[in-house]
């Protein structure tokens, strides 16, 4: 696995919007502000030509000019770090303008965003064997003040910190909106964690991190881009530890998306299962976002730690993906080391 080298003082943070673009508030004043504040702490930064546009269809631009953004962000010297902008819906077109082949020559550099930039950072460390930031996109960071996370988030791109712990509250609904574009998150849940196949109540899970948000992984299952086979031969013997978590996806999508990575054979050799909070989890005829889960991967009899700080249900704990990983949950509380090897 390669490890792209981390931001350092005064370096350069390149912003892309191979997804959505800040094209509309309150995600136009969102990104002003995120800028000011990159800049306050010294580092310099390049704005990618795409980055407030909203003329694409599900994404910023044309694929072509997405992928032209990207490719150009991503091997330019001049750039240290890339943040995407935003996610958005149709990112998975902008693939075949990308070159991935090319990318893996490049010298490799951190990028970071979530959402339907899984189809960047799921695909770099797949098909590039470069390890990505599976993170907050450029906008968070325009809030203020900042919470925790965005620290967090921050600290991994500079290299000063690999180890996390959960947040304890989370956010589900927002209150930001165009009077009000950079306010903090609205936390007002409770962190209430499901664990299974504990040992006395403490769940303990470690493998090579894998994965993102579950609605764009089902679109690359059997196309060109799917390398899962490749990567678990590579590292399998390390155990996969997979990372999911779902934004448009109900219940039945859900299982469904599972049983499809199953019968795909992604899961052959899963350590252990990191489960997001889903953004559309409402129970469906019986079957509710827990069981929509473990009916499928409870087969595997290893650790599943559900309801974590990860995706589109703010905060999120920033992951490696690619890199090695050390997960420990207790009852309402996890935390992870993560380590570059």
């Amino acid at each position: 696995m390669k490890y792209p080298e981390f931001l350092h003082s005064h370096g350069t943070i390149a912003l892309v919007a191979p997804s959505f673009g800040a094209a509309t508030e309150p995600y136009k004043s969102m990104l002003d502000s995120a800028r000011q504040k990159f800049r306050a702490m010294n580092y310099f930064l390049r704005i990618g030509p795409n980055c407030y546009l909203g003329r694409g269809t599900g994404i910023s631009s044309t694929p072509q000019r997405c992928a032209q953004e990207l490719r150009t962000a991503y091997t330019s010297p001049r750039n240290d770090v890339i943040i995407s902008v935003g996610g958005g819906e149709l990112m998975c077109e902008i693939l075949d303008d990308i070159d991935f082949n090319k990318l893996k020559d490049a010298q490799p550099r951190w990028f970071m965003g979530f959402s339907d930039n899984t189809n960047f950072t799921f695909l770099l460390t797949t098909l590039c064997d470069t390890a990505s930031i599976y993170g907050p996109c450029a906008t968070a960071f325009g809030m203020e003040p900042w919470h925790a996370s965005l620290y967090d988030a921050l600290g991994l791109l500079t290299g000063q910190k690999l180890s996390f712990d959960s947040y304890g509250l989370w956010e589900k609904g927002s209150l930001r909106d165009e009077t009000h574009p950079l306010l903090p998150y609205h936390l007002t849940e409770n962190e209430q964690l499901t664990l299974v196949n504990t040992r006395g109540g403490f769940l303990s899970m470690k493998g090579r991190l894998l994965g993102g948000c579950m609605d764009c992984l089902e679109n690359l299952i059997g196309t060109e881009y799917d390398h899962v086979a490749a990567f678990n031969h590579t590292y399998g013997g390390d155990g996969i530890l997979w990372f999911l978590e779902a934004c448009d996806l109900n219940v039945m999508s859900i299982r469904r998306t599972l049983w499809h990575m199953e019968h795909a054979g992604w899961f052959t050799h899963a350590s252990g299962f990191l489960i997001g909070r889903p953004a559309s989890g409402d129970a469906m005829m019986g079957l509710d976002h827990i069981r929509a889960v473990t009916d499928i991967l409870g087969k595997y009899h290893v650790p599943i730690l559900l309801d974590a700080d990860l995706g589109h249900m703010s905060p999120m704990v920033p992951l490696i993906c690619g890199s090695y990983a050390d997960i420990k949950a207790h009852k309402n509380h996890w935390a992870i080391d993560m380590y570059l090897e």
